[in-house]
């Protein structure tokens, strides 16, 4: 057999990188962490319906340096993904798909979700009070 030459098929190493695939590839995973996230929230429910050991030992872990990361990270997680998902109902829509717009809309996705985020924790760790 006689070795034929193919061009190779396209992969992240041989395209440049754009926002929108950039958003894309941030909302999938976004969204496999807030599956991750779903598992420790049903763990906190199976934890209150044990027993106040165990609820302590659930809340020990959410305290700590560790566990309050992961919770920052699936609050940032859930806002990504909301925002995203509504750009993309504007999208549905047929509105919004012009490459400034599309660069825009992005940009603003990524902006309100670190500020929600940031407004959540800051309320929750009581510095609105």
């Amino acid at each position: 057999m006689k070795h034929i030459e193919r061009p190779l098929s396209p992969h992240l190493g041989i395209y440049k990188w754009q926002i929108t695939m950039v958003m894309s590839i941030l909302h999938r995973a976004t969204g496999v962490f807030l599956s991750i996230g779903l598992l420790m929230l049903t763990c906190w429910l199976l934890a209150i319906a044990t027993g106040s050991s165990e609820y302590a030992q659930v809340l020990d872990f959410f305290r700590s340096v560790i566990g309050r990361l992961l919770l920052i990270g699936w609050s940032f997680a859930f806002f990504y993904h909301f925002c995203n998902g509504i750009r993309h109902l504007f999208w549905d829509s047929g509105r919004g798909f012009e490459i400034e717009q599309v660069k825009k809309s992005g940009v603003f996705t990524i902006i309100m979700a670190v500020v929600l985020t940031s407004a959540t924790w800051f309320i929750l760790l009581g510095g609105a009070a």
